[in-house]
């Protein structure tokens, strides 16, 4: 499922899904990756300077990240241009969801907000209980 939301005309798009590779549900690890992209549909540049996430596992724990740019990069969008980046967390449950924002900025040196939309982590299952396909059947 794919989670968008435009703000100040930047759309951000965004794909999560379970990484079962990279988890260890039997020791509580949950590896979530997530597909972001971000498109500028402004008439105007604008710079990706920073980036804030809150991060909430459905056993009740928060974590908020914040840092310069995606993945080391403070990518410049040209009206019309978008960014795409793939990135991951890891949860201590099966489910949760992310949320957050980007600080952008305009030639002009004005800084301006753009909301990530919440997006749901969901495993396909839970652990010791029936897979998801099992309760919908």
């Amino acid at each position: 499922m794919d989670y968008e939301q435009i703000t100040a005309g930047i759309r951000v798009s965004v794909r999560p899904s379970f990484s079962l590779p990279f988890s260890e549900p039997e020791a509580g690890k949950f590896v979530f990756t997530y597909l972001v992209e971000l498109e500028n549909q402004s008439e105007e540049v604008a710079k990706l300077l920073f980036r804030h996430w809150r991060i909430h596992d459905s056993q009740g724990e928060d974590s908020e990240v914040d840092g310069d740019g995606v993945i080391g990069q403070q990518p410049t969008l040209a009206p019309g241009k978008s960014h795409v980046y793939e990135s991951f967390c890891e949860l201590s449950s099966p489910a949760g969801f992310m949320e957050g924002y980007y600080t952008f900025v305009r030639p002009t040196g004005e800084e301006f907000r753009v909301s990530v939309p919440r997006f749901d982590l969901q495993a396909p299952w839970t652990v010791g209980g029936p897979a998801e396909s099992d309760l919908i059947n």
